[in-house]
């Protein structure tokens, strides 16, 4: 299955698959003109969720391992994504339905809220246990969303945090069981939703200005 993207109300719903939803081109192709949709049809929040044991397990690495050549430009397009998703100017939360690994968790980092399922699944970053080290955009993102305790417990560690843990350690903002996690992130953007985009636009391009332009600078795949 691809993304696909439905509506509850005037909030958007993007699902972004049943499988691992790594990033693949043709994933970022469709994530993106999604993106495209939902600000057109101006939607009053944005969550992404999966139909899936797995949220997101990031980077398409055996696309990768194929197109080595590209590697520059496939992660300056990843970093592309997770700029616009940060800066969006609409209200943002990702239902972390399963697991969400590396560029995955990045992906979630960069919406404005975060609910996970409690029970199972896990949030990680396991750039230090797989010898990869994070970009600096990459870095810029999650420090930018996390508190300096947080930043190093999960970027320094490889630390797969459950639900519960994830929460005590404000890598995501609530938890929610089984079937309930993508309801509860619409319920928590539905309040938001009268907020003017331009403005809300604007103060994120301040509070996170920075982090993007790390992540999407000449070279930032480098």
């Amino acid at each position: 299955m691809t993304a696909t993207l439905d509506y509850h109300g005037d909030i958007a719903i993007l699902d972004l698959g049943d499988d691992e939803n790594r990033f693949s081109p043709a994933f970022l192709d469709e994530v993106n003109a999604h993106l495209d949709t939902v600000l057109d049809r101006a939607a009053h929040g944005l969550v992404t969720t999966a139909d899936s044991k797995f949220y997101s397990n990031g980077l398409d690495l055996d696309w990768l391992g194929a197109h080595s050549d590209q590697g520059d430009w496939y992660v300056g397009r990843v970093q592309a994504l997770l700029a616009r998703v940060l800066t969006l100017p609409i209200p943002t939360a990702a239902a972390v339905v399963g697991h969400a690994f590396g560029a995955g968790a990045m992906l979630a980092i960069a919406h404005d809220f975060r609910v996970m399922r409690a029970d199972r699944g896990f949030f990680c970053f396991p750039e230090v246990d797989i010898r990869i080290p994070f970009t600096p955009g990459m870095a810029a993102l999650i420090q930018a969303k996390l508190t300096p305790q947080a930043a190093v417990a999960s970027m320094t560690t490889g630390r797969r945090f459950g639900g519960h843990d994830a929460h005590g350690h404000g890598l995501v903002d609530a938890t929610a069981a089984e079937g309930a996690v993508t309801i509860a992130a619409t319920e928590l953007l539905r309040p938001l939703g009268g907020k003017d985009s331009g403005t809300l636009g604007a103060i994120k391009q301040v509070m996170f200005g920075p982090a993007a332009q790390v992540l999407t600078a000449p070279g930032a795949g480098n």
